[in-house]
């Protein structure tokens, strides 16, 4: 039960004791993955750049860096009203200004326009979709054709996680994720091993054919 529940707030945090909770786990176990999958996607000063599920902001706060041209855009959407709040509060003076939107939506039904993202990364978020393929369909649809997708995990502590019950159904697993990618139209789809910042993970790469 408890699994279940800690499951549940991972994905979808609530404002809550036990989604305060979840807020400041995010924050302190995903700085450093956030900021080294930001960092080996390749952005671009004049990129417009996706985020997705991106939690209370860490990685919208390191890819806005690297977004000095004045056409370059980054865009965060989050299913979490609690983390869209959150993400909303620590970017308020970017969101103000333009450079950045959020969006409190599913990353299978995103407000965007086809053919329109450079950049799209993401971490410890694609294990929480319903359906991978839909989700994977929606992310092909709004990217710019050659457009490069980078999603960070530490793959040792999902399969932990998943272990005790706490990753919904068999989503989690990367076969699966990879899978749907390429089902979506996505190529050169490939999983690698990265060291950043002393730390290890793993990073799947995936460009958007068109």
């Amino acid at each position: 039960m408890f699994a279940e529940k800690l499951g549940k707030q991972l994905g979808h945090p609530t404002r809550s004791v036990a989604g305060w909770l979840v807020s400041k786990l995010l924050t302190v176990r995903n700085r450093a993955l956030e900021e080294s999958v930001v960092q080996i996607s390749g952005i671009q000063p004049e990129d417009t750049v996706l985020e997705l599920g991106h939690g209370p902001g860490l990685g919208l706060q390191s890819a806005a860096k690297l977004l000095t041209a004045p056409t370059g855009h980054l865009i965060g959407l989050d299913y979490s009203a609690y983390m869209h709040q959150m993400a909303s509060e620590l970017m308020k003076e970017l969101v103000a200004s333009g450079k950045v939107t959020l969006h409190h939506c599913d990353v299978a039904a995103m407000p965007l326009v086809d053919s329109t993202v450079d950049r799209v990364f993401h971490c410890n978020c694609y294990y929480f979709w319903p359906d991978l393929k839909k989700g994977a369909t929606e992310i092909h649809r709004v990217m710019k054709p050659g457009g490069l997708m980078v999603t960070g995990l530490k793959l040792s502590s999902v399969a932990a996680f998943a272990a005790k019950r706490v990753m919904p159904g068999e989503n989690w697993r990367p076969d699966a994720y990879m899978t749907a990618l390429r089902d979506s139209g996505f190529t050169d789809v490939r999983m690698e091993d990265k060291q950043h910042k002393h730390i290890t993970f793993q990073a799947i790469y995936a460009t958007a054919s068109k």
